[in-house]
């Protein structure tokens, strides 16, 4: 008989995501307050430079009206010095001489005059530069103190928290109305997430009562001994299919509550209930026989632990039941800087590459024949771990290991 070779692994998908591409400065991003701040110092300074500039030619032109001399000595006139102004200008010389020497000694001191000018026009212009880049910084932080406060209202708002609104008072400006768009989509959001609520427990009840039900008359069933064969035998199967209904029904509902961010948040240790849970799934492992292992240290994190231990029973339980006799799974966790990681890895099928988006979808399972058997579950698993990831703030990625197997790694802020 011909033993079918096992697929090739498929290259490792790409780190590098093009739809969010990296900044290589993200330091060098302005913000708002930054942008209307550089705006509005530059229009001064601009129009400071325009100003000065027109002052500047004013007082030259000023001083230059027309060529001829206002003053000349006649011949014969007398040179007396009073001051040193005039180095060049010296008793004894004659009047020509000394007319030229008292025109360059003019054109000398306009041209100081002009340069004192110039330096103080500079010097007050950058003094009032910097009042101006202060107070444009200023006005901008009041300007947009409402964009400031519609901002923290909608980091406050959770899905299990829409009560808070703006309520943004002053003139019937471009942010009152943004406010009050805000609140008014609040309230949708409000009226939609209660509705979601109250279908969320009615459907909790109308389906779990008639598979309860169900599943009590086939138990009692089963349990006649005046039973036949046959009948029991198809009273085991449809006990089976009852039981995965409820399975479904069970994470249907999960799945639903758990899409919403946490509120009541409590200190919870992953390696409590990494811990916990291989102790819960170490029987079903030692009937597989798949072994478990790993290191975990102390990992304390702020969220809900029985949504989190759901998360670490899913990612183990699928770690077992997509394995392979010898096998092995490992569970660990570590800590980060700012974050925690609850690690799991386990030998098993090769996992393409290219098909690991699809397993964190509802409903989705890998085209691999371990994977699609009827007693794996309802293919929810991975779907709520990602789910309660994102409620935590968190995230959840899936790596193919070299030789076969999955490596999850569920991230958490801490």
């Amino acid at each position: 008989m011909t033993q079918t070779p096992a697929p090739p692994a498929a290259p490792p998908k790409p780190t590098w995501d093009p739809r969010h591409p990296s900044r290589p400065f993200p330091w060098l991003r302005p913000t708002i307050r930054i942008r209307l701040t550089l705006l509005y110092g530059g229009m001064f300074l601009i129009a400071g430079i325009l100003l000065l500039s027109i002052i500047y030619l004013l007082a030259a032109q000023a001083l230059n009206v027309g060529n001829e001399p206002l003053f000349k000595l006649l011949p014969g006139s007398k040179v007396q010095l009073t001051s040193n102004a005039c180095p060049d200008l010296r008793p004894g010389m004659s009047a020509d001489e000394a007319n030229v020497v008292l025109d360059a000694c003019m054109d000398h001191q306009k041209q100081v005059a002009l340069d004192d000018l110039l330096r103080r026009s500079l010097l007050a212009l950058l003094g009032l530069s910097v009042v101006a880049f202060a107070f444009g910084y200023a006005m901008a932080g009041r300007v947009l103190s409402p964009l400031g406060r519609i901002t923290r209202t909608a980091r406050q708002v959770v899905g299990t928290d829409l009560s808070r609104r703006i309520e943004l008072d002053g003139p019937d400006d471009e942010f009152k109305e943004l406010a009050d768009t805000f609140d008014g989509m609040l309230d949708r959001l409000a009226r939609a997430f209660d509705a979601q609520r109250r279908f969320v427990a009615n459907a909790s009840h109308e389906l779990r009562t008639p598979l309860a039900i169900n599943r009590t008359l086939l138990e009692v069933q089963l349990s006649d001994p005046a039973a036949s064969p046959e009948l029991t035998q198809l009273g085991k199967t449809l006990l089976a299919t009852n039981e995965r209904s409820e399975q479904l029904v069970d994470g249907l509902l999960l799945l639903a509550r758990s899409d919403n961010e946490i509120v009541d948040r409590k200190p919870v240790d992953l390696s409590e209930v990494a811990s916990q849970v291989v102790e819960q799934t170490r029987e079903e492992a030692q009937s597989k026989g798949v072994g478990l292992r790993g290191e975990r240290v102390p990992a304390v994190v702020q969220g809900n632990g029985v949504l989190l231990e759901r998360v670490a029973l899913n990612l183990v339980q699928n770690a077992v039941r997509y394995n392979h006799p010898g096998g092995w799974v490992e569970v660990t966790t570590e800590t980060r800087p700012g974050q925690a990681l609850l690690v799991v890895s386990n030998t098993g099928p090769v996992v393409p590459a290219y098909e690991l988006d699809n397993i964190f979808e509802p409903f989705r399972r890998l085209r691999t024949t371990e994977r699609t058997g009827s007693d794996r579950g309802v293919g929810l698993g991975l779907s709520i771990v990602r789910s309660v990831a994102r409620a935590h703030g968190g995230s959840v990625t899936a790596e193919p290991r070299e030789g076969g197997g999955l490596v999850l790694r569920v991230i958490l802020p801490v």
